[in-house]
């Protein structure tokens, strides 16, 4: 999201006065429009961003009620509307890339899903580490993820990516589809497969499948915890962000209105990168 305004309190919304309807959306970057009686690091007019995945959503909307861990302050080096990318994908990406074994230079790296919000991300945050990265996705987004830096692009209608005879030291999977079984046939020796999204299928097999092949081999599949709220890793990412090495694709701003038009083509693998919903306010709210 960008330039939201934010209600910030000090607990989530809990209780059984709760509204049934969930307001969709997680990702927030705004200014604060009204700090509680308990909240001590923010106070009105802070320039935030923050991630509302485990404190009841509502991102989608022109006024968002968080609580105080949700948020961090925004420096002034970033927009508000990159701000509102990094919260949930870029972190993602990257606890997916060093959360299980440091990736470390010359490896080559598979990224399947590569165009997308979290693909995009760690495409560029695995060359920021030295990798070879192969991103995997449809035809019209081979091009941008050649300008991001992927060293090699796979289009999946026309080449099946576990087929070939490249064998990768780490395979990030944003939109798994298939059995991970077909991923193994091509993992180095000691290769690491982390799936970050996909059907229920793919999830099952990864949580439960998963572990049983990892503890019969030397290749390791399965998820990364996901750590929502890790301010270490936001800042490290800032750093990424201002030093140039970390630019978000941004398909498109488009404003709450057209929010479905967007979940129908973000559900069709039609966008690039990200979409940024924009609410616009004062700017001396």
């Amino acid at each position: 999201m960008a330039r939201h305004s934010l209600t910030v309190s000090n607990a989530s919304i809990t209780g059984p006065f709760r509204p049934g309807n969930r307001i969709p959306g997680t990702d927030v970057a705004g200014r604060v429009a009204a700090a509680g009686s308990n909240v001590k690091r923010l106070k009105k007019g802070d320039a935030v961003f923050g991630d509302l995945f485990y404190c009841g959503a509502g991102a989608f909307a022109e006024y968002v009620a968080a609580p105080e861990e949700a948020l961090m302050l925004k420096p002034e080096s970033i927009s508000f509307e990159d701000a509102a990318t990094l919260n949930q994908a870029a972190k993602i990406a990257l606890q997916g890339l060093r959360g299980r074994r440091p990736l470390e230079k010359g490896q080559k790296v598979l990224i399947n899903g590569a165009g997308g919000g979290m693909g995009t991300f760690a495409v560029q945050i695995a060359k920021f580490y030295g990798a070879e990265v192969t991103g995997v996705d449809r035809s019209s987004k081979l091009g941008m993820l050649r300008a991001i830096g992927a060293d090699q692009i796979i289009d999946y209608a026309r080449e099946d990516c576990t087929k070939g005879g490249v064998r990768y030291d780490l395979i990030l999977d944003a939109v798994a589809r298939r059995s991970i079984f077909d991923y193994r046939r091509v993992m180095a020796p000691d290769g690491l497969y982390v799936l970050l999204g996909g059907s229920r299928y793919a999830l099952f097999q990864a949580l439960v499948l998963g572990p049983l092949v990892s503890a019969a081999s030397r290749k390791k599949m399965g998820t990364n915890p996901w750590k929502v709220n890790n301010e270490e890793d936001l800042r490290f990412l800032l750093e990424l962000h201002g030093k140039g090495k970390l630019s978000p694709v941004i398909d498109r701003r488009c404003p709450l209105g057209e929010v479905p038009e967007a979940l129908r083509d973000l559900s069709q693998g039609l966008v690039k990168g990200k979409v940024v919903v924009t609410v616009g306010h004062d700017e001396n709210i």
